[in-house]
């Protein structure tokens, strides 16, 4: 393998969204950069110093000096070290869509050189670099992997709206397609990692840490969500119980809510495809998909079964939905779990109006179909409920969201951000 100097290499990065643009931001500090996404409106907005997604400010765009932003695949030949950030989705049956991988590996397979490194860093299922992206590689630039250029696996920990677990101050795993290979990922990634890395012994290794990271995550909140639904039938109050078992050093705090997002609700069915695949169904990954995906028909039950004690005329309530993006402080809507709870109630008829100040009102019309409203009426609705706790509705408070309610209106905090005795009902 001919190695070539940090310092000499030019990087190009393939995708340019919540995992993609940090990245690029943080080479093109260092090095020679090209960040490359087949959006132009999103390169022509950062070619203006925006980001849409408001993961980086101005400042940050304008201080990585070394960075030429494109749509032309053309330009990509001039890098040596290719990093592919797109997204790893399901389809409508909770089946992983490998496309954008696939089409990233095709389009770098059209530039790439001898000598050349390709590293990924979407989350996929142990084996998917090696089975769905090298060959793509290898067909279109007529290179053998290993011979004539080198490939490894580096998976994203990006925490979207999360502004204190940046890039640069957590650990990143590398890992490579040999022991040189590996040694020269680890090194580049290396110089923009404050925290440092973590040389994985294979690349499956490192797609299996990732995968396992979001797929702990959701099978601990779907057994606390299962609590929450126990609990609920107990008349006990899942926080209170959480927060008297907390004080034993070595509990858990997760807390219940709605599983959404492109990371934990989507990455343990790439586990489970690879597991089916083998033969072996994963029951505790697949249980917890279950609980967790049911988790918005328990919070409109527990909504209607209020609403009907409160109101003789049901049909006739109208309800406020405070928040729609998938988690707080961000404004990715991708997977959002609150859109379930939308379609429940257009199901049940019930009359709804979305407020969400920080997702993209025309982003979720033309993907959700849902209109946002800029402004919420004073009085005038039966009940609110805060369905992501953005820092707004915090400061808002239970007394300002009382504030857009009728008398006896219901505030329903399903992710517990008010005192409890401030509210209706909480998840």
């Amino acid at each position: 393998m001919r190695q070539i100097p940090i310092s000499d290499r030019t990087i190009a990065v393939i995708g340019l969204g919540y995992v993609g643009l940090p990245l690029t931001l943080a080479f093109g500090k260092l090095y020679k950069t090209i960040g490359y996404d087949v959006d132009e409106t999103r390169i022509t907005d950062l070619l203006r110093g925006i980001d849409s997604n408001g993961e980086v400010d101005l400042y940050e765009i304008q201080a990585a000096k070394n960075i030429t932003y494109t749509t032309d695949i053309k330009i990509l030949k001039d890098a040596d070290f290719y990093i592919v950030t797109v997204p790893t989705p399901v389809d409508q049956y909770n089946r992983p869509d490998l496309a954008p991988l696939q089409n990233a590996s095709k389009t770098i397979g059209k530039v790439l050189a001898s000598g050349n490194i390709v590293v990924y860093e979407s989350t996929v299922y142990p084996g998917a670099t090696e089975e769905e992206c090298i060959p793509y590689l290898e067909s279109e630039s007529n290179l053998t992997a290993n011979i004539d250029f080198y490939y490894g696996y580096s998976p994203e920990r990006i925490n979207p709206g999360d502004k204190n677990n940046r890039l640069e101050n957590i650990i990143k795993l590398t890992s490579g397609s040999c022991h040189l290979a590996a040694l020269e990922i680890d090194a580049l990634y290396k110089s923009i990692i404050s925290a440092g890395t973590h040389l994985c012994s294979s690349v499956k290794v490192a797609e299996a840490a990732k995968v396992i990271e979001n797929a702990q995550r959701d099978v601990n909140i779907a057994f606390i969500n299962e609590l929450s639904i126990l609990f609920d039938k107990l008349n006990i109050d899942i926080h209170d119980v959480l927060d008297a078992a907390c004080t034993k050093w070595n509990f858990l705090n997760f807390r219940p809510g709605l599983v959404g997002g492109h990371c934990i609700g989507v990455d343990p069915y790439y586990l489970s495809h690879k597991s089916e695949a083998l033969g072996y169904f994963a029951e505790m990954i697949g249980v917890a998909r279950r609980v967790n995906d049911s988790m918005s028909e328990f919070v409109v039950s527990k909504l209607v079964r209020k609403l009907i004690n409160n109101r003789s005329d049901f049909k006739s309530v109208n309800i406020l939905i405070m928040g729609l993006t998938f988690k707080e402080n961000c404004p990715d809507i991708r997977n959002s779990k609150v859109l379930d709870i939308v379609k429940d109630f257009e199901k049940l008829n019930l009359n709804y109006e979305v407020y969400d100040p920080l997702a993209n009102s025309d982003e979720v019309y033309n993907v959700f179909g849902v209109k946002i409203i800029k402004e919420v009426k004073m009085g005038a609705y039966d009940a609110a409920i805060v369905t992501v706790a953005h820092n707004v509705f915090k400061k808002l408070g239970a007394v300002g969201v009382r504030q857009f309610l009728k008398p006896d209106g219901i505030i329903f905090d399903v992710k517990a951000i008010y005192p409890r005795t401030d509210t209706d009902l909480r998840l």
